[in-house]
């Protein structure tokens, strides 16, 4: 691995991903290769436990959605590559699913305290389950944490890819829930100036904007 500065407190939204070169499920895999496309790396604690199977399966079946975002699915565990390849064909053998992303192995557990996912005294990875955004540039835009008992949405993860790429294509943020096709916001007034120019209204602090034809309303 590239030396990612060892630090085991969480990346911060807006940092530059570590990289690292480590072995996966589908050969050797380099972070910075991603570059240009937007990357979903994520942590689970165990192979051939109840929890990851259940978010493998469903982010398997969700893969082509991912896609159609630009969004490459990286997984990574401390498990031994041999571990990784038993679990993903007994997923085959018994859900009909064939994983089709890349799982790296970790066992010396550099790459989950590079990203803070692993505290530096840590004797394992029982606790892990981390998501990290990382956009085009390889900087990482947001991060949702679970404890080992809770399973991810993948609906949720889908959706914040969305969102970030929403608010990247032009001068908006999105309100709670937001999905592709909703109202978006316009983001809130920075000066003075801005706040007392703003549209007249009760809730000129608050004004919505259709995503389909660009209009303001209150």
């Amino acid at each position: 691995m590239d030396d990612p500065g060892l630090s085991s407190r969480p990346l911060r939204i807006g940092e530059v991903a570590p990289d690292f070169q480590a072995r996966t499920t589908m050969g050797e895999l380099r972070l910075s290769d991603y570059r240009g496309r937007w990357v979903l790396l994520f942590s689970h604690p165990g192979d051939f436990t109840p929890v990851c199977t259940s978010e493998f399966v469903a982010l398997s079946r969700a893969a082509d959605r991912f896609e159609a975002l630009n969004c490459a699915l990286v997984a990574i565990s401390v498990d031994s590559l041999y571990a990784h390849l038993g679990w993903i064909r007994a997923i085959r053998d018994h859900f009909g699913v064939t994983v089709g992303f890349p799982i790296v192995e970790d066992p010396s557990m550099v790459i989950g305290r590079a990203y803070g996912m692993i505290a530096a005294d840590a004797t394992d990875a029982a606790t892990l389950r981390a998501t990290f955004f990382i956009d085009p540039d390889g900087v990482v835009r947001a991060r949702i944490c679970y404890p080992a008992t809770v399973g991810r949405s993948v609906e949720e993860l889908l959706r914040v890819v969305a969102a970030l790429q929403r608010v990247d294509r032009d001068n908006v943020v999105t309100p709670e829930g937001w999905r592709p096709g909703d109202d978006v916001l316009l983001p809130p007034c920075q000066d003075q100036a801005s706040a007392l120019d703003a549209a007249e209204g009760p809730c000129w602090f608050y004004q919505t904007r259709t995503d389909s034809d660009g209009k303001t309303r209150r």
